[in-house]
């Protein structure tokens, strides 16, 4: 799974194919069948474990800090660290959303999953403080930062977010 976590990431779903996932795990192509049916199988997996992985650090992030004013910013401040880690290449699940086939019915039930947990976190974090009614602005934000440092590769993008949030909130 980590050598096909390594290629979906930095090649994406259609220029990563199963021949290079067996080279770079050293697998048998028998071994590999005997736990994946398919590439698509193998990617539903890959997605699956990158969610479950991102869900698990945006909770720690939050839990580092005590009032819900802090928990969001310190995701936007999560993001700027994020950002300028050289490994880092986009959000993995920004990146393959225009990457898939249009049948793909699979696949992007898990990425729509995914940026839900990301709304959801915004909206439980707020809840107290009955500012729940700003987790989609806030969700967009976080995302338009994703998107617009895939193109930009600047970790300001989320500093920018950062600010727009501070002032929202």
């Amino acid at each position: 799974m980590e050598a096909a976590t390594t290629l979906f990431y930095n090649q994406g779903y259609m220029r990563t194919e199963i021949s290079h996932v067996l080279k770079e795990a050293r697998v048998a192509r028998t071994t590999f069948y005997e736990h994946f049916h398919s590439k698509d199988e193998l990617f539903v997996e890959y997605l699956t474990n990158k969610s479950n992985q991102i869900d698990r650090l945006l909770k720690a992030e939050v839990e580092m800090y005590e009032t819900p004013r802090e928990k969001v910013l310190g995701l936007f401040d999560f993001l700027t660290k994020l950002f300028a880690q050289p490994s880092y290449s986009g959000c993995s699940f920004l990146n393959v959303i225009s990457d898939l086939p249009a049948d793909s019915r699979k696949v992007k039930p898990i990425i729509k999953q995914q940026k839900d947990n990301v709304r959801n976190l915004f909206a439980e974090i707020l809840q107290p403080v009955k500012k729940d009614n700003l987790a989609d602005e806030l969700y967009m934000l976080f995302d338009g930062a994703l998107i617009t440092n895939k193109i930009h590769d600047n970790p300001l993008t989320a500093i920018s977010a950062r600010n727009i949030a501070e002032k929202i909130l």
